[in-house]
């Protein structure tokens, strides 16, 4: 009997801190209106954070510094977007290495509805809900950095 052959897609996404405020993504891609944590899919021959610090440049021409792990995919997620594809989704949390250079609006969905439009806007960690997000794994994942915020404090 022959393998089939995986049909995985790794994503890579942070969760960005700026003044004790998360800097989240208001995106239109694909006919679908979203909101998700800064990040993108791990090209071949990368690392997780070597993509991450790639996407960060792409997404708002600004480098990241990584500060730890917080979370990888730990259920069955099936893409929405790739077609056919389970997602693998690693989380870190991470903060700018230069105040933001970027706009970053106070509005949710501040573009043109038109296909890859993006706006960012900042959260304060206190009003975070993982509801907020469009995706589960953001949700899994927001709720873990909540979760791990409270048992420091």
């Amino acid at each position: 009997m022959k393998k089939e052959t995986p049909k995985y897609t790794v994503r890579v996404y942070a969760v960005i801190l700026i003044d004790n405020k998360v800097l989240i993504s208001d995106e239109y891609h694909e006919n679908i209106l979203m909101t998700k944590l800064p990040g993108g899919g791990m090209e071949i021959g990368e690392g997780t954070l070597d993509c991450l610090k790639r996407e960060a440049i792409e997404e708002f021409e600004q480098e990241i510094e990584i500060i730890e792990h917080l979370y990888t995919t730990d259920f069955y997620q099936i893409s929405t977007v790739i077609n056919d594809k389970q997602i693998i989704a690693i989380y870190y949390t991470a903060k700018l290495t230069d105040i933001p250079k970027f706009k970053i609006s106070n509005k949710k969905n501040d573009f043109e509805l038109k296909n890859g439009s993006v706006s960012f806007r900042l959260v304060p960690i206190s009003k975070l809900k993982p509801d907020m997000f469009t995706w589960k794994i953001d949700q899994k994942a927001i709720e873990t950095f909540i979760n791990q915020r409270k048992c420091k404090l």
